[in-house]
């Protein structure tokens, strides 16, 4: 059994991803918990419904991408959701480490990420709601996770590499996985990026959402025919003829660029030659953890080639370049050691800059000569791997952006994020727009109904609307290789800009919000003593300004719940009531469970409720013994950071028990040296640490740029510490709308790195599923697709009422497909005269055996039929139960059970059946394998066309579609052509292809 249900991006232009999967026996698998830009809670409602209708059995969690599509709502649930970090999750290492970058990006550039408490929800819990005097409802936000937060919940995920099948642990309230094995492929679209193979009983499924076949400057194409190492014309084993596919359909309706890479490089190129000449300014906004890597990679060695020809006078080598992004210095040096997750071309130019050490070494020289000087008058940096920019200057505090933007020059910016809605490309557009001489380049595109969906009203979608319009003129450049150029005008229009700001609850608004957090408490406590487990609360992380009572109150609260519980007396009453009730469910595990208990009544009791209760905990293992910490054996110099979290100072700051009052200065992110608010109202100021700690803990955007950064960071601004920007404990958001003219130009370059018209045309009938269903597109896209899927595939199926069945499903939001295999079995008794007969063959671990009979009907020979075990019947009944039994055994006598069985073929039907029988070969011969095999031997062997293998220039192979391998040609015995065996090609390749083959004889 396979359902599957979409719950985020079926056919809808939003680009989040959230999918659930239901496998037989109970099995739930979650992929991806993507969110939009605009953060709204209310696209999560299916997912929370979901959590709650199938907490009990949720299995296994697996992320795609460390892209906001993908991963933006996996904090929001680990904070908010109950248990949702004892489920395992699985996700390769770069997904990891890049997708905790971006979570701590995105939730210190936006309050909106914190999400708004539904008004239902304030209005249920709250007892004042109703009469407030509040004029509009407040939009209350949730408490946040911190950056120490969100690396804890990173450091649950399960790390995986490509290609190594894994069977996952099931979650403590799963049923049982039953031999579920998932393995990663490269998908291509990001660094990390993941298809995912599921295998389960008779379902392999395959979910590839947002891949990327085409080869790019730093991501290899998707493994789809063995990556960029593989490069042959069929599909992998692993990914061939699923029972089902998952696919995404954006951009089915798209073409690429004529041209390919090169060509979409070029293009960007020209765009930024023309601006930057001008001496305008040229805005890219981008992702800050994925797609940033190939811009970055790019405009860095742009910049080092100009550089490099001393005798050019190219343009760009007036423009400062720039990448904002409040934490792109972690992400830059996550990036740094991740090369082998790259395209071999980076592995090579890493080699390349080792086997040039001597003239470095000779640049090095000259530079000392003239300091921070290199040899074209510029300055200089080391530069020995990729991603250590020498150009690119990496700013990540908005001091130093505003001191960028203040002086004057030609400037190509790389800014958070490609939605426009939060980072410092919303902030940098502001100042930019005015500018008839600056340009926007967009990157991304969500299709062609942008202009009427739910995105209408947002920035990109705005830019995109003109864009697609082109109302008020384009302007026309003419490119390097003579291409015209195309870039519209905005013709001072209005942009809205809607900023968010977070404000310190007050008043009754602060009573609304204690108010909530006591009904959620209540939640939280029973449940925790109903299911026996301590669920985590966001309630937890309430700063103490939410509450006016003095540590004195706190101490005499004999609930330890905090003044937020005691608003009425109908709460503590209900509190009372339900502990005294957990302490006849618990009995002795009171000890344990229940905070501040410490004597336990055992008069009168057995059992185990005599003896104090004892956890045994289980440590943790694997097939080669105990889990060994890496960080437990670290050196002193290496335990600056350890999965993100800086670990000096005896590690991060540990999270204070339920109920417990915490200190105003140990809320927040900052270190030792960081100077604490003196007041409850006053924001939090946290310390950058020093310059010799900032290159390792990637908190310091002006160190992580080599030689050079110190006077960038002379340059650019001061480092004090910059002050935090959103209000501290208990807040809500306000909006502020205002509106700016647009005078700039706009341009678009397709740089989102996935896969178009012409990839899935192409590969879909390739990977022949059986069943293939579409999200992540908007309708448009979808019925494309599903249309010409149906085209070339052209798998026919019918029901049991002979009606033709589709094969191809096109799911909306929240809706259940059923896509099981198709599958018939019959039970079949064999003789035991027919079984001596059978002889076995191992076939990659597999054992098969062929075999003929006679079918017919037979009496199966019951067990209670067997006079010993009637015997031993009698000595255990009485005569009433035997007397039963006889009447039991007498009916079935009556009435016996037939079974259809195979025996041994009669004497007068073996002669007719012979010609019958002929030999099987069982295998699956790929001709990529064989050309190796053939090489290895002396042969020479190379692809000529699709599906045909050439050998010696004499023997060809040819594979259909069906399977069927033919040989042609010649080659018999001609000495020159023999190998060291002494035969010609033809019996040389007809033997490998027979080696690679099990033979089963028949009869």
């Amino acid at each position: 059994m396979f359902q599957f249900t979409p719950l985020l991006g079926a056919q809808s232009t939003s680009p989040a991803s959230q999918s659930l999967l239901e496998l037989d026996g109970g099995v739930k698998v979650l992929i991806d918990v993507g969110w939009d830009g605009d953060f709204d809670v209310a696209k999560l409602k299916d997912l929370e419904s979901l959590w709650c209708r199938h907490v009990s059995s949720l299995s296994i969690i697996l992320l795609t991408h460390a892209t906001p599509a993908h991963i933006a709502a996996f904090a929001h649930c680990c904070k908010h959701l109950p248990s949702f970090t004892q489920i395992p999750i699985y996700a390769t290492s770069p997904v990891i480490s890049l997708g905790r970058t971006l979570l701590q990006d995105i939730y210190s550039s936006t309050p909106l990420a914190s999400t708004i408490i539904p008004q239902s929800s304030l209005k249920d819990s709250s007892f004042n709601y109703s009469s407030s005097s509040i004029e509009s409802s407040p939009q209350i936000l949730l408490q946040p996770p911190t950056a120490e937060e969100i690396a804890s919940y990173f450091a649950l995920i399960h790390p995986l590499k490509y290609s190594q099948p894994h069977q996952p642990l099931p979650s403590p309230f799963s049923p049982p996985l039953n031999d579920l094995t998932i393995t990663a492929y490269n998908a291509g679209h990001t660094l990390g990026g993941t298809i995912w193979s599921i295998r389960h009983g008779m379902e392999s499924i395959v979910y590839a959402v947002d891949w990327n076949q085409a080869r790019e400057n730093v991501l290899a194409g998707a493994a789809w025919l063995g990556g960029s190492a593989g490069g042959g014309a069929e599909v992998i084993a692993e990914l061939h003829k699923p029972t089902a596919m998952i696919c995404s359909a954006r951009g089915a309706e798209k073409n690429a660029v004529a041209g390919g890479r090169k060509k979409r490089d070029d293009m960007l190129l020209d765009m930024i030659r023309t601006t930057v000449a001008k001496g305008g300014t040229v805005l890219i906004p981008t992702d800050t953890s994925a797609r940033v890597l190939e811009l970055a990679y790019i405009l860095e060695q742009t910049w080092r080639k100009e550089y490099s020809n001393t005798a050019s006078d190219s343009a760009l080598k007036m423009a400062k370049l720039y990448l904002a992004s409040r934490n792109v210095g972690a992400t830059m040096r996550y990036a740094r050691s991740m090369l082998e997750w790259m395209d071999e071309g980076v592995a090579r130019e890493l080699e390349n800059e080792h086997s040039n050490s001597s003239n470095r070494q000779h640049k090095r020289n000259i530079s000392k000569q003239m300091p921070n000087q290199d040899p074209t008058g510029q300055s200089s940096g080391r530069s020995s791997t990729p991603f250590e920019f020498k150009y690119l200057k990496l700013l990540e505090h908005r001091k130093r952006i505003e001191k960028m933007m203040s002086t004057k020059g030609p400037r190509v910016i790389l800014a958070s994020d490609s939605s426009l809605e939060w980072g410092f490309s919303k902030e940098i557009l502001q100042r930019v727009a005015s500018d008839p001489a600056n340009l926007i380049i967009l990157t991304e595109d969500y299709g062609n109904e942008s202009r009427d969906n739910e995105l209408k009203n947002g920035l990109k979608s705005t830019l995109l609307k003109w864009y697609h319009e082109r109302r008020d003129g384009v302007a026309v450049e003419i490119g390097q290789d003579g291409q015209n150029i195309e870039q519209v005008y905005a013709g001072g229009r209005n942009l809205h800009f809607k900023d968010a700001q977070s404000v310190s609850l007050e008043g009754n608004e602060l009573l609304i919000y204690q108010q909530y957090l006591a009904s959620q408490r209540q939640s939280q406590n029973f449940s925790r003593l109903s299911n026996g487990t301590v669920l985590e609360s966001s309630a937890d992380a309430v700063d103490d300004t939410s509450s006016t009572s003095s540590s004195s109150s706190e101490e005499s609260d004999s609930e330890r719940q905090g003044k937020a519980l005691n608003t009425s007396a109908k709460t503590a009453r209900f509190n009372r009531n339900k502990t005294e009730v957990g302490k006849e469910v618990l009995g002795v595990n009171v000890l344990l469970r229940q905070p501040g208990m410490y004597d336990y009544d055992v008069r009168g009791k057995k059992g185990r409720e005599q003896m104090f209760p004892f956890i045994n905990k289980r440590r943790r293992g694997d097939d080669f013994g105990d889990l060994i910490r890496p960080e437990d054996y670290l050196r002193a110099e290496e335990r600056d950071e350890v999965d993100g979290q800086d670990m000096r100072d005896n590690g991060p700051r540990k999270q204070e028990g339920f109920g417990q009052k915490r200190k105003w200065q140990d809320l927040g992110l900052h270190g030792d040296s960081g100077r604490h608010a003196d007041g409850p109202n006053k924001s939090r100021q946290p310390a950058i640490p020093p310059s010799n700690e900032a290159l390792t803990n990637g908190t310091g955007a002006s160190f992580v740029n080599g030689q050079g950064g110190v006077e960038e960071e002379d340059s650019l601004g001061e480092s004090e510490d910059e002050p935090e920007e959103f209000a501290a404990g208990p807040s809500k958001i306000t909006f502020k709308n205002r509106s700016i003219e647009a005078n700039l130009r706009i341009a678009y370059v397709d740089f989102a790195g996935l896969h178009d018209q012409r990839s899935l045309s192409n590969l879909i009938p390739l990977i022949q599923p059986k069943k293939l269903i579409l999200v992540s597109g908007n309708a448009s896209e979808t019925r494309f697709l599903a249309d010409d899927s149906r085209q070339k595939l052209k798998i026919g199926a019918v029901d049991d009422s002979g009606k033709n069945v589709d094969f191809v499903f096109e799911p909306s939001n929240g809706q259940t497909i059923d896509a099981s295999v198709d599958t018939n079995a019959w039970t079949v008794k064999l003789s035991d005269a027919l079984v001596r007969r059978l002889h076995w063959q191992n076939v990659k671990g597999r054992s098969v055996v062929t075999l003929m009979g006679h079918l017919a009907a037979t009496t199966l020979d019951e067990a209670v039929a067997d006079p010993s075990s009637r015997k031993k019947l009698k000595l255990l009944t009485d005569k009433k139960e035997e007397s039963k039994f006889d009447d039991v055994a007498a009916a079935s006598e009556k009435a016996p059970k037939l079974a259809p069985t195979l025996n041994v073929l009669p004497t007068s039907l073996v002669a007719a059946t012979r010609s019958l029988a002929q030999p099987l070969h069982v295998g699956d011969l790929r001709l990529a394998d064989l050309r190796k095999n053939l090489q290895s031997t002396g042969h020479t062997a190379e692809f000529r066309g699709e599906g045909t293998l050439l050998i010696d220039g004499l023997v060809a192979v040819r594979k259909s579609g069906t399977g069927k391998v033919e040989v042609e040609g010649g080659g018999l015995n001609q000495s020159e052509l023999r190998t060291r065996s002494l035969e010609g090609s033809f019996y040389a390749v007809k033997r490998r292809i027979y080696d690679d083959l099990a033979v089963i004889a028949g009869g």
